[in-house]
């Protein structure tokens, strides 16, 4: 909360009408222009983070800026007029190539890296005669299936091994830290890998 705030004020200290300075209340959770009198409160992108499986494997991707050796759930911003379900089948549609059949709500998680971000977590299946991916390679470097079997070694990795170790050349790939909602994703996954009880 502390890393959101103050990025958030350094970032709002003018006021969009006037241009003149904002100044922040007492508490810091907001900031208001002298001049309009606009209240400025502190602001969330909702991003949808979504894992992607077959029913028997999940879908794991990577972005070039993401460090040696790891893959993610797919992830993306909600545009203006979209609900988060419209934004989940885009954003996998648009990276991969893939419809969604059924989704299923898992949690959210507030990120304040860049900026601050409500991640909303969601399992989603797709139909398994129709799994060929189609990576979008502007935004993705690489995407894949992977097996029960191997996302659950990938977890063990994950939280046995330093960060030294993960970057090497030749680890094996593995996904993020526990304290990122895709670890999450990807955990609950694992432990229950069958897509029978999703609901649309």
């Amino acid at each position: 909360m502390a890393q959101a705030l103050l990025r958030w004020h350094d970032a709002h200290q003018f006021c969009g009408r006037s241009g003149q300075p904002t100044k922040k209340n007492m508490a810091g959770s907001k900031r208001v222009c002298p001049s309009s009198k606009i209240i400025y409160y502190p602001q969330m992108a909702p991003v949808v983070i979504i894992l992607v499986s077959d029913g028997t494997r999940c879908l794991l991707a990577r972005q070039s800026s993401f460090p040696k050796g790891m893959y993610s759930a797919l992830a993306g911003f909600c545009d203006i007029g979209e609900c988060l379900e419209e934004t989940v089948r885009r954003e996998v549609a648009e990276e991969v190539g893939l419809e969604v059949e059924k989704l299923e709500y898992s949690a959210s998680q507030h990120w304040p890296f860049p900026n601050s971000s409500l991640m909303v977590g969601y399992h989603a299946t797709v139909k398994p005669e129709q799994t060929e991916i189609h990576v979008n390679l502007r935004e993705l470097e690489a995407a894949a299936w992977f097996s029960h079997d191997e996302v659950a070694a990938a977890l063990r990795r994950t939280n046995a091994y330093t960060q030294q170790q993960k970057q090497n050349e030749t680890f094996p790939f593995w996904v993020p830290p526990k304290q990122a909602i895709a670890h999450q994703l990807i955990k609950e996954w694992v432990e229950k890998p069958t897509s029978s009880t999703l609901t649309a």
